[in-house]
Formats: C-alpha cells, sequence, structure tokens
C-alpha cells in the first residue's frame, strides 16, 4: 500500500513522514512536495506537487492508495487548491483521503474555519474512502511567542482567561499516523485537542517558573494586539490574523476536553511544561 503525504517538508509533514517511516517500509511512502530536492532528506520517494498547479498533480498520485492531505498555509486559496488535490485524487484512483481540518470546522468563530468546512463538505462527496482529523492549536503557535515575551518583560495576547486545548505539533502527527497505518477510520471525524487545557496566564506562569523570572500575562484589546504584531515585524493582514485567532479562543474555539488525540495516539498528550521546556531550549 502507498501513502503519500503532502506538504511533505512542513512542519507537521516532516514529523509525519519521519514517524511513518517506524510504521511501514520507506519504498511505501511519497513525500507530495514543490521542491523534491528539499526532500531528499526524508529518505522517501518524494515527487513534484503543487496544490496551485493542477497539472503536477496527476503524475504524483499516480499508484498512491492512501493519501494524507495537509491542508494548505494559503489562507484564502485553501478551499480551491484542496479542490485540485481531490480533483487529481479521483482521477489517479486513490482509495482513501485523511484530511487536517481545524477543531470544530463546522461551528468555530475562528476565520480559518469556512474553507476547512467547505474542503470537508468536498471530501465527503467525493465518493472516495475519507477521515477527517480536526486538529486543535499547535503548542508551538504560543510557545514561539517566548522569546519575544523574555524580551519584554511580560506574555501579550488577547485571548482573556480562555482555556486552550492545545498539544505539539508531533502529537498530531502520531494521530495521523495512527489512522494511516491502522483500519476502522473510515467515515470517522475526530475532535483532536490535549487532554489538558491551559490559559495564557498558565503558560505565562510555567515560563516564569522554568526561567527563574517573573513573565506575567498582560491582556490587551484585539487592536492593540494587532498593533504590536505588526510593530514586531510581522505582515499587517497575518498580525490582524493572529489577534483575531486570540479572540477567537476567548470564544471557546480552542478548547476540546473530549480526549480523542490521547485515544488515537495510545498515550496522554504532551503537557505543556514539556512543550516550554522544549521552546526554551
Amino acid at each position: 500500500m502507498i501513502i503519500a503525504v503532502t506538504g511533505a517538508t512542513g512542519q507537521l509533514g516532516r514529523l509525519v513522514v519521519d514517524k511513518l517511516k517506524n510504521r511501514v517500509p520507506a519504498a511505501d511512502i511519497v513525500a507530495l512536495v514543490r521542491s523534491p530536492e528539499k526532500a531528499a532528506d526524508l529518505g522517501v520517494t518524494a515527487r513534484a506537487a503543487d496544490y496551485a498547479r493542477p497539472e503536477t498533480l496527476d503524475a504524483a498520485l499516480a499508484g498512491v492508495d492512501t493519501l494524507l492531505l495537509i491542508s494548505s498555509n494559503e489562507i484564502g486559496q485553501r478551499a480551491k487548491q484542496h479542490h485540485n488535490v481531490i480533483e487529481a485524487a479521483k482521477r489517479a484512483g486513490v482509495k482513501r483521503i485523511v484530511y487536517t481540518s481545524l477543531l470544530r470546522a463546522d461551528a468555530s468563530p475562528l476565520n480559518l474555519a469556512p474553507e476547512h468546512a467547505e474542503t470537508e463538505a468536498e471530501l465527503k462527496a467525493s465518493g472516495i474512502a475519507w477521515t477527517i482529523l480536526r486538529n486543535g492549536w499547535y503548542t508551538e503557535n504560543y510557545t514561539g511567542s517566548i522569546a519575544p515575551a523574555l524580551a519584554n518583560g511580560a506574555f501579550y495576547g488577547s485571548a482573556d482567561g480562555a482555556r486552550i486545548s492545545s498539544a505539539p505539533r508531533a502529537d498530531y502527527a502520531e494521530a495521523a499516523v495512527a489512522v494511516l497505518t491502522s483500519p476502522g477510520h473510515d467515515g470517522k471525524t475526530y475532535e483532536l485537542a490535549a487532554d489538558d487545557a491551559y490559559t495564557l496566564a498558565d503558560l505565562a506562569a510555567e515560563i516564569s517558573k522554568q526561567t527563574g523570572r517573573d513573565i506575567p500575562y498582560r491582556n490587551i484589546p484585539e487592536a492593540d494586539y494587532a498593533a504590536a504584531l505588526k510593530g514586531a515585524g510581522l505582515p499587517e493582514g497575518v498580525a490582524a490574523a493572529i489577534a483575531s485567532w486570540d479572540v477567537g479562543a476567548s470564544q471557546g474555539a480552542l478548547f476540546d476536553d473530549a480526549r480523542q488525540l490521547s485515544r488515537l495516539i495510545g498515550r496522554p498528550t504532551t503537557p505543556l511544561s514539556r512543550s516550554v521546556e522544549a521552546a526554551l531550549a
């Protein structure tokens, strides 16, 4: 059985391929990437595939049995790009697609949700067996801000006291591999999130504990947070989006307590303290 992974040189894709090699022969894995030369270190076959260039996809998917469709990172273009992949998968005779979506994509207040929901609907109507992995937030989305927090003496955000059930990418990658390599997942949608939730104040307290410094959490209005992010060098649109996702968190978008992720991976999800420790290292 040939398993292909889109976006295989991305942060999630690399982890999936690495973990997949522990479960199936490397010869049965295909990395689908825009630049195959950048995938040489993955140790598997690499084929050129670009979500936005349909002419690359038929050859890329030839002979593939199961496809992990890792969602595109081009917000606003995702639905069209995913459509291109699904159509090519149909032509190539792909038997099964596993798709990385967003936690509660059908009800989430996050502006990321509609494109995911559109792809989910198309996948269900495709005639191909499907599984949807609704990934919660990546802990790295927040631990990536530890360095600025240390520089500024505070962790800033607009999530208020929101409970966040994030897990590191490695946990979600492990879940994807479990679904790709075991039966019984067709037609299922999994809401994936960490076992334990935290607030950004909890995160700031953990940073303080591990660094021996007083790093409080400062909740600020969405517009002020977006302006601060822009001032730190982020493009205006990206800064506005990140600030809006924090507000979405305050509306419950990043919380889930069903523990489906730990059941899929067969162990507790990685605790926040370990993610902070890894980021500080």
